[in-house]
């Protein structure tokens, strides 16, 4: 679906950002983009959505080389969620807001209210249909900028640290309705430094250091079996540290998932 091929970046500077990325992603995948802070991160998703242009290499999607198509062409096939959300939000009210994609696409009105209605359902939003979006908070702007999206039928949706300064069950909520975007097949990848979140809902990693593309494979892959987590800015989540130090556990990658198997254990031991 959309592809970084051999990709280098610097900002003008000679200083080098990214060297030689090569990165696909599927459609319907799941994808956590982590390292530590400066690494590249943000710049990956921004060459992703055209905000910015490779020195040198390509970005495909389908196949087709977009690499000069600007960010309001992208914006058809890639949502983005900065991580101030606020800051690409400007109209009155919340559906408004969330009818401005559709209405660039040239839908009809009546697709248009079809469109904007879905995706408040989707997003939980119907109640906040005729809110101000600055006067909402950061959890519901993250979702307003999700319903628009959504409301474009976007099939890709890039996120820059979607669960930063929320509060656990602003964060739940987030992930529950990406976990239930992407079952209906949509693609989410988004920007992280919580290792819990790499760990629970991705089902696939990249993590970008020294310049490049540092690993690509499963959370368990990377939580388990990389030596150098320290040095590309990760750590290994407790209920990861917690399963690896119970002999004969099976890799959780939660919590929940530990408890559970310790419940488990115990109550066979008992028996």
């Amino acid at each position: 679906m959309l592809e970084m091929n051999d990709v280098t970046f610097n900002y003008g500077n000679g200083v080098p950002v990214l060297e030689h990325v090569n990165v696909k992603i599927n459609a319907g995948e799941f994808i956590g983009l982590g390292g530590r802070n400066g690494c590249g991160k943000t710049t990956v998703t921004r060459l992703l959505m055209g905000l910015e242009k490779p020195l040198s290499g390509a970005i495909l999607h389908d196949g087709q080389d977009i690499t000069r198509q600007d960010a309001a062409m992208r914006s058809r096939f890639i949502g983005y969620v900065f991580q101030r959300p606020e800051r690409q939000m400007f109209r009155a009210t919340v559906k408004e807001e969330v009818a401005y994609g559709p209405q660039q696409l040239g839908m009809s009105p009546e697709e248009i209210q079809t469109a904007v209605r879905d995706a408040l359902e989707a997003t939980g939003l119907t109640k906040a249909a005729d809110a101000y979006p600055p006067n909402l908070n950061r959890g519901e702007k993250q979702r307003v900028a999700i319903a628009s999206a959504i409301a474009m039928h976007t099939k890709c949706i890039i996120l820059d640290e979607p669960t930063s300064g929320q509060d656990s069950a602003d964060k739940d909520r987030l992930m529950a309705l990406l976990t239930a975007l992407n079952a209906e097949g949509m693609t989410i990848l988004l920007i992280t430094h919580d290792m819990d979140i790499l760990a629970a809902y991705c089902r696939r990693v990249l993590v970008i250091g020294h310049h490049t593309k540092a690993f690509d494979g499963t959370p368990q892959e990377l939580f388990t079996q990389r030596a150098d987590l320290y040095e590309l800015g990760l750590s290994r989540p407790e209920a990861v540290s917690l399963s690896m130090a119970v002999p004969d556990m099976p890799y959780c990658k939660s919590i929940t998932e530990f408890t559970a198997a310790m419940l488990e254990r115990l109550g066979g031991t008992r028996k």
